[in-house]
């Protein structure tokens, strides 16, 4: 029984990607949040048979593992630098600005939230990357299952007004009120994969040599996190998990550099798949009771954290002479993750932009579980 359940876990999230492509309402709505409220209904339906949570809790630690490699796969390292520049520059002011804005989170947060630190390596970890960035985290620092969903619950409701707010007066205001400079436009470098982000539902299985390819890459990416986890278990204490993400991450950017691994195609939608399946999963070990209650302290940091550092962000950019149009699609790429950047680009009507908020978002990708996982256990250490 309980096998045939994991099977329809794995499975449940095709469907919804399925749904999604086909109905554009739910294609707005995104199949993350789809996946998470599937989740949520099937785990409090009373259907799930007695003795599942563990199972439920290797899939969701498994899938994140597994997943992390096939995001970063095709991943050109040597082709960020052609785009390096302003944009580069940019997304190294929007990581240093929610860095900034945790530490001062962390000393207004922690006298009442003893788990601040892991708060600020969440937020660090998805306003640099994206849900890929929190799932990991989440497991690298050991993050409550309730803490994880609330977080990114509101996280879906504020990034949502602040993606309405950067795709219509952001511009504006940027120009007339913070006198950013305007886009001048410039020769783009060319893509990486000629796979985007959030193209899930396209993935072309009847072209040749897709599944085998697939199936390769998913070999080689259970290759590394059965090495990583081998070095996560030679860790003392509870840092065995942290190691294991990080050497997951290091392992996988690492086989980036070899070109045939780099250009299978589609390994980047086959593992935002598979963090569909871990969302679903996670979803569906979380109580609705325990989601009743408005927990202010959560909603109030995730606030602060989109809003305060889009602000410092917007600062940093203004002195750094950066242009408005670069600004809006790193920190989109940044706070809500590369399958967002096309959206803006298209509301910015400005398509010059797009390889830019990709290869930046992606960046944030690859840096996001570093960036987490430290400024977490460096919270946590400090004397605040």
């Amino acid at each position: 029984m309980n096998a045939l359940f994991a099977l329809a876990f794995v499975v449940a999230p095709a469907l919804i990607v399925y749904l999604c492509g086909r109905f554009k309402p739910l294609r707005k709505i995104g199949a993350v949040l789809l996946c998470y409220a599937a989740g949520v209904a099937v785990g409090n339906l009373g259907v799930l048979p007695e003795g599942f949570a563990p199972v439920q809790s290797t899939m969701a630690d498994v899938s994140v593992a597994l997943a992390l490699p096939l995001l970063l796969f095709s991943i050109d390292v040597r082709a960020w630098f052609k785009v390096a520049g302003k944009g580069m520059l940019c997304m190294a002011l929007a990581a240093l600005s929610i860095i900034a804005v945790t530490f001062a989170l962390q000393l207004a947060f922690r006298p009442g939230r003893p788990d601040a630190w892991q708060l600020a390596g969440l937020a660090v970890g998805v306003y640099t990357g994206g849900t890929p960035n929190l799932a990991a985290i989440k497991a690298a620092i050991g993050v409550a299952n309730d803490t994880y969903i609330l977080f990114h619950t509101y996280d879906a409701v504020i990034s949502f007004v602040y993606i309405v707010v950067m795709a219509s007066v952001a511009r504006p205001l940027l120009l007339r009120v913070a006198r950013m400079r305007g886009f001048e436009r410039a020769a783009e470098a060319p893509s990486a994969d000629g796979d985007g982000p959030g193209d899930e539902a396209g993935i072309a299985f009847r072209e040749p040599g897709v599944i085998r390819g697939l199936a390769l890459a998913s070999l080689l990416s259970a290759a590394i996190v059965g090495v990583s986890a081998f070095l996560g278990s030679l860790a003392p204490g509870a840092g065995g998990t942290a190691v294991t993400i990080l050497a997951v991450t290091t392992l996988a950017l690492a086989a980036s550099f070899v070109g045939p691994v780099r250009r299978v195609r589609h390994t980047f939608q086959a593992g935002m798949y598979v963090i569909y399946v871990f969302c679903f999963v996670v979803a569906s070990m979380t109580r609705l009771d325990s989601l009743v209650r408005v927990d202010w302290a959560v909603l109030g940091y995730v606030s602060a954290s989109i809003f305060g550092s889009l602000i410092l962000h917007a600062i940093l950019s203004r002195l750094a002479g950066i242009d408005a149009d670069t600004f809006i699609v790193t920190s989109v790429s940044a706070i809500c993750s590369p399958p967002f950047v096309p959206v803006l680009a298209d509301a910015l009507k400005n398509r010059a932009v797009l390889m830019t908020g990709l290869t930046t978002g992606l960046v944030g990708y690859a840096v996001g579980n570093y960036l987490g996982v430290s400024v977490a256990y460096l919270f946590r250490s400090l004397p605040l």
